[in-house]
């Protein structure tokens, strides 16, 4: 069981720098510990479909799914900008060791 008001529902980015850009080829993995059944997409705050599989990112925007039982995943943003700087997609603490990426 969870708190009032945390989310379970995650999406995991492959791969894992953040922020996303379109031509990663950016996966979006939904991952909840509600129901089974279909996953529910939602792109730019609209109902983008209902698979049970991964999502393969092919325009910027905005990206959250939703598993049953457990409600929406926080939002996620792909980009699709000419050069972006990137840390990998995990908690970062003070005094933690960073990698950057440059990428353009």
């Amino acid at each position: 069981l969870s708190p009032t008001g945390t989310q379970t529902t995650q999406i995991r980015l492959e791969p894992l720098w953040t922020p996303a850009v379109l031509w990663d080829r950016v996966t979006l993995t939904c991952q909840g510990s509600g129901a089974a059944g279909d996953t529910n997409w939602y792109k730019d705050g609209q109902h983008w479909g209902q698979k049970k599989s991964d999502r393969v990112v092919t325009e910027s925007g905005t990206s959250q799914c939703e598993r049953p039982g457990t409600g929406l995943s926080p939002t996620v943003c792909v980009l699709n900008e000419e050069l972006v700087l990137q840390v990998l997609a995990h908690e970062l603490l003070p005094g933690d060791t960073v990698t950057l990426h440059c990428w353009g």
